[in-house]
């Protein structure tokens, strides 16, 4: 096949009908619309059609055969999660290397035998079923799990004995984004979900969130209803019980941002719940209690975010105690383990992790291995112990294990991989955005690299729902950096690295700021001779998605090479699909609100793409089964890319089939889609791993 830049790709034709819709006086046309209906025999036949092309073109790049066994390689390595304990049990999730799902496992104290509670990689053939919620009983006798099946937000619960390794008969349907919160008499458990739509499909809007009570051994129709908000259908409610068994506590939320409420009664009550904090003023994290008195991690009058103690019988503001006041780095979260306040800070998008009484006096600071990320903490309260799980750019997930009564941190479990990271570095730069803000990027590569202003860079960002970039490991990045490449993370406004000011300054009207920071960004590695537009490329997913489709449409003339994951495309009706309800607190709604529709119609990326325009080279994914940013985001921008854009640069559509948004996504079907990403990209980038200048 000719290379990308040889000729124009025959692109798949899409019918353009004369749709044209009004938004407070203003007519906006859209012609592909019908690329809305999945199950239309006209939009599979197109998507179809794009497949065969984009396949073409990836079967063709000389280096794709290598990056896939390469990539296959790295991810080969032995891994588990943080252990949670249960009684005198403790449980993890295990991987071999390349398993298509983790194994949820099991062993008697830290020392004993590993045992095999439940394997999802048995449910299918493809590892498309995942296991995605996990909550044990008080005693570790009994598991609530949730599994979701072709990468879908819906799960299906299950109660398995895990002594006698089976399940029970019941089967919870129609649960999503929901936590399982056991009682300590082992009785049943907490969950929310939606009522049962009678044996139908699944509800395309849920008008109502509920509140449930499942007795254990019980079928779902014999579940009680505890709690809903019929005034208020946009609140949903996910439940805990606290360590000490006393209080069955509701977060309480409503759309993808921070502020939330919280409601609480007693375990052994009928009565009320009592809204403890209702006013939706801020963002308030249950830590736990001691007692009647609850801790939170709260940015209430505090945009760094503090730490308070609210006495239950004296609940007014005015009685609050704080325990731990703002300072100048983020509180990024926080536990309540063994009676100490296990607090961790963000410095400069890097986290740090201190110790403090209940009564909010310093104990220690506990020095990580490695600058970089906390990625999880595990204990109770009432336990002598934590497990902490870092990572960064270069190292996968370490778990370290802490003991309050000796201040030991000693190494739990660390993988090894087929790489070698003390090749490599990270540094961490500032620039300058358009508004003279200082912003944060990490930048990873190869030791004593030199400023030649052409090496090939991925500029990777998300800048959205208070999300924080923080070092990550990802295995695919390890690929380019071995040969050559410079992995660039930028800390956009939009996410919390700064605490909440700095996210209010990247959403709603403020977003175009979001891209102005990345924009600002791809300018500096060039104006400092990391790369050239030539050899700079941007990646992003999702909300990160509509970041690099908006960027790549104001500047164009930045970049030589764009992937577009899974994204939010078209801003004035993403709110009537699935979970896009949740996201109208972040972005806004065009349709009830004048002023959100002028500032979403400024950027959305459907709706500013110009035809006559040269594009860079674009790979475009999504997943057929996409219930959280569904697939038409991602087709009908193609669609309209495609007839838009002038040049022979290629304009790619990646339809993953049985793959949502990402969520459980096995193995296989990762390594196929990084394969294919990096295969465009090396293509692209004109970078040939038999024989490259760049290569380590």
């Amino acid at each position: 096949m000719p290379t990308p830049r040889q000729r124009r790709p025959n692109y798949p034709v899409a019918r353009m009908d004369d749709v044209v819709e009004y938004y407070h006086g203003t007519p906006v046309a859209d012609p592909y619309r019908w690329l809305e209906d999945a199950t239309a025999p006209e939009t599979q036949a197109w998507v179809a059609a794009q497949q065969r092309l984009t396949q073409a073109f990836l079967d063709a790049v000389p280096a794709q055969a290598f990056i896939k066994a390469r990539l296959a390689e790295l991810w080969n390595y032995p891994r588990r999660s943080l252990p949670i304990k249960a009684g005198v049990r403790y449980f993890f999730t295990t991987n071999d290397g390349l398993q298509n799902q983790d194994v949820l496992s099991m062993q008697q104290g830290l020392d004993g035998e590993m045992v095999e509670i439940f394997n999802p990689n048995h449910l299918s053939v493809d590892g498309t079923v995942a296991l995605v919620n996990q909550s044990y009983s008080r005693d570790g006798a009994l598991l609530a799990y949730g599994l979701s099946r072709h990468g879908s937000d819906w799960q299906e619960i299950r109660v398995r004995q895990i002594d006698a390794l089976q399940d029970y008969a019941e089967v919870l349907q129609w649960c999503k984004f929901t936590r399982l919160a056991w009682t300590h008499d082992h009785a049943g458990f907490y969950y929310s979900g939606y009522a049962t739509p009678g044996g139908g499909p699944a509800p395309v809007h849920q008008p109502v969130h509920r509140l449930y009570w499942h007795t254990l051994g019980t079928p779902q129709a014999e579940d009680r209803l505890v709690y809903e908000r019929p005034d208020r259908p946009e609140l949903h409610f996910n439940p805990l019980i606290t360590d000490d068994g006393q209080y069955v506590v509701l977060h309480v939320w409503h759309g993808a941002i921070p502020l939330n409420r919280v409601y609480y009664r007693a375990v052994d009550s009928d009565g009320p719940f009592i809204r403890l904090l209702d006013e939706a003023d801020a963002h308030y994290g249950f830590l736990g209690n001691a007692g009647q008195v609850f801790y939170f991690l709260t940015d209430l009058d505090a945009p760094h975010g503090r730490i308070i103690a609210i006495d239950l019988d004296h609940p007014a503001p005015e009685h609050w105690q704080e325990i731990i006041p703002p300072q100048a780095d983020v509180i990024d979260f926080a536990r309540l383990i063994n009676g100490h306040l296990v607090v961790v800070w963000l410095h400069d998008a890097q986290h740090q992790l201190t110790l403090y009484t209940r009564q909010g006096q310093l104990v220690r600071h506990i020095a990580l291995p490695m600058p970089g990320s906390i990625v999880g903490i595990s204990g109770r309260s009432d336990e002598p112990e934590m497990f902490i799980g870092v990572q960064s750019f270069l190292h996968p997930t370490t778990i370290l294990r802490y003991e309050f009564m000796t201040d030991g941190l000693t190494l739990f479990h660390q993988p090894a991989l087929a790489f070698d990271a003390s090749r490599y570095e990270t540094r961490q730069v500032f620039y300058t955005s358009t508004d003279g803000t200082r912003v944060p990027m990490f930048l990873t590569h190869r030791k004593g690299l030199t400023d030649t202003g052409d090496h090939p860079t991925l500029l990777y960002g998300y800048g959205g729902f208070a999300v924080n970039l923080t070092p990550f490991f990802a295995v695919s990045a390890l690929l380019w950096l071995e040969h050559g490449g410079i992995f660039a993370v930028a800390n956009l406004r939009g996410g919390s690295e700064y605490g909440e000011a700095w996210h209010q300054a990247g959403m709603l009207a403020n977003k175009q700021q979001v891209f102005d920071d990345f924009i600002a960004a791809a300018e500096w590695l060039i104006r400092e001779r990391y790369a050239s537009p030539e050899t700079l490329a941007i990646m992003g997913r999702s909300n990160g998605g509509l970041l690099v489709a908006a960027c790549m449409l104001q500047r164009p003339d930045l970049f030589g090479a764009v992937v577009c994951g899974v994204p939010v495309t078209d801003m004035l009706r993403y709110h009537r699909f699935t979970a896009g309800r949740f996201w109208v607190p972040e972005y806004g709604n065009a349709e009830t609100n004048a002023e959100h529709f002028q500032f979403l119609y400024a950027y959305s990326p459907l709706h500013n793409v110009r035809g006559g325009r040269k594009y860079p080279p674009t790979l475009i994914t999504t997943g057929d089964t996409d219930d959280r940013v569904v697939p038409s985001h991602a087709l009908k921008f193609a669609a309209t890319l495609q007839a838009a854009a002038l040049g022979e640069q290629p304009i790619l559509l990646r339809v993953d089939t049985q793959a949502g948004h990402g969520l459980g996504k096995p193995i296989a079907k990762l390594i196929d889609e990084q394969a294919d990403i990096y295969a465009f990209l090396f293509q692209i980038l004109s970078m040939n791993p038999a024989n490259s200048r760049w290569k380590v």
